[in-house]
């Protein structure tokens, strides 16, 4: 019997090693976020903000055009990410729904019934 990894279950983003250094900046600039100085800083101008940060130019394109899904492939971790999301008036079912291609009631209905069952 074969069976996956756990760490590598379906539809899930493993978030390891490489893919923390590879979002290193992007999880800076987010983590950030929790001050109000850098949350008016960052909402006076976006892109500049993002500047500061040393990120790619995908990472700066995924975040300025709210990419979610971008954001995780691009290294993002969803812990830190929400706090981009929170800004936006966005919860964490939201992204759950984006992620999932489901949904926000979609999603939160799930996990009412006691999670996925796709996975």
């Amino acid at each position: 019997m074969t069976s996956r990894s756990r760490l590598d279950p379906p539809g899930t983003y493993v978030f390891d090693g490489p893919t923390s250094r590879r979002g290193h900046h992007m999880n800076k600039l987010f983590m950030s976020l929790r001050g109000g100085n850098a949350r008016r800083e960052f909402c006076a101008n976006e892109a500049a903000y993002c500047r500061k940060f040393g990120l790619s130019a995908e990472q700066t394109t995924a975040i300025l055009g709210r990419d979610w899904r971008a954001m995780l492939d691009l290294g993002g971790s969803i812990f830190y990410l929400y706090k981009l999301a929170c800004m936006d008036g966005l919860t964490l079912q939201y992204l759950g729904g984006v992620f999932t291609g489901m949904s926000e009631a979609e999603f939160k209905a799930a996990m009412l019934a006691g999670g996925r069952t796709d996975v």
